[in-house]
């Protein structure tokens, strides 16, 4: 998502002279299908479709490759050490490259919907691979409307491109998803949640820093998040948090957590982490769920406590790092082993003591 944005900027400079997308991977690859890499004046590049190894060579011979319009180029990651141009990629794979001129209205096409969805606007391209005589032909759906159609698509063509799925492997089509980059609501404005917003910030995603406390919610203490806000009477409902959203709640308040808590419950955020000791956290379960009327059970289900993977390490960065970690492999539908509460756990700790020891303006971290 990252390398979106870096694309979009260095497409806005203008000059941007060829398109480079990774269209299509067999066996070992170190960037996916959907991968870009955008030419610009001056040398100037931004985005990669190889471990680096492979720009390089495409760089060289673009601009000669779509002297005649668009082509599909393929290259292979073998190692091969007696090659003519040896990669030394060793990756055991077999890449296919579009190369487009950056000229044309179908590459204008696909630089707008990327740069839509970096708004949160999401869209479907269609790409008809040029080959067999025919050149290279686009469509972009949003919401299932065309927004856009090169030119000579009939009716029946259109219709078609409406029915495809992304992910999906076409012959001489290749259809992805403009999906606007994961959003993060970091619920806390300590110092311990700068790191977390730098580390989200370099993987493209939205972020929103917010908490009640308005001397720690100030845009010049997260110069690398989206947003940040000052939470007024409504708490968290103003946010506009939804389903496909992260959040983690660590305002070291356990009063504070505790609403938030039981406000983002119901909601069912795709990632809700809530930082703090394993006994905090139990305590806080159980008086969120008794508050919203829900078992602990499902509580437990809908939370990652204590938050992050077991990494190891100490200090904000380390705790960040194991944090996003987690964050990023539940989004991606990637986690493995986690550390979560359970019902059993919560009814253990809660079983030590109460909140008497938490319920304070601001924890002694």
């Amino acid at each position: 998502m990252m390398e979106r944005r870096q694309i979009v900027r260095l497409w806005r400079r203008g000059g941007a002279s060829v398109l480079v997308t990774l269209v299509r991977a067999e066996g070992s690859s170190y960037r996916r299908p959907g991968a870009r890499l955008l030419l610009g004046a001056d040398g100037a590049y931004a985005g990669t479709i190889s471990g680096g190894c492979l720009e390089a060579e495409v760089i060289r011979k673009a601009g000669w490759i779509v002297r005649e319009g668009a082509v599909v180029e393929r290259y292979s990651t073998m190692f091969d050490d007696t090659a003519e141009v040896p990669f030394g990629l060793g990756c055991g794979g077999v890449v296919d490259l579009l190369l487009e001129p950056a000229d044309t209205p179908e590459c204008r096409a696909l630089m707008n919907a990327t740069e839509e969805a970096l708004a949160g606007r999401d869209s479907v391209v269609v790409t008809y691979l040029p080959g067999d005589g025919k050149g290279l032909r686009r469509v972009v759906l949003r919401d299932g409307v065309v927004v856009f159609a090169s030119e000579g698509l009939g009716e029946k063509k259109l219709a078609c491109a409406a029915g495809l799925r992304a992910g999906e492997k076409y012959e001489g089509r290749f259809v992805e998803e403009m999906r606007g980059p994961q959003r993060l609501f970091v619920l806390g404005a300590g110092d311990d949640a700068k790191p977390v917003v730098s580390m989200a910030a370099l993987l493209g995603w939205d972020v929103t820093v917010a908490d009640g406390r308005g001397h720690l919610a100030r845009v010049e203490r997260f110069p690398d998040a989206d947003r940040v806000v000052a939470l007024g009477d409504s708490g968290v409902s103003e946010l506009g948090i939804r389903g496909a959203d992260a959040v983690v709640v660590m305002t070291h308040s356990y009063e504070q957590d505790r609403a938030m808590l039981a406000a983002l419950l119901p909601v069912g955020p795709r990632y809700l982490g809530v930082l703090g000791a394993r006994h905090r956290s139990a305590l806080l379960v159980s008086e969120a769920a008794a508050m919203i009327g829900r078992t602990i059970e499902e509580c437990c289900e809908r939370i990652y406590a204590p938050v992050g993977l077991d990494l190891g390490g100490d200090g904000p960065e380390a705790i960040a790092l194991a944090m996003m970690a987690e964050a990023q492999a539940v989004c991606m539908g990637k986690l493995g082993a986690s550390r979560r509460l359970t019902a059993e756990d919560v009814a253990r700790q809660v079983s030590e003591g109460g909140v008497a020891r938490y319920l304070q303006t601001q924890c002694a971290l």
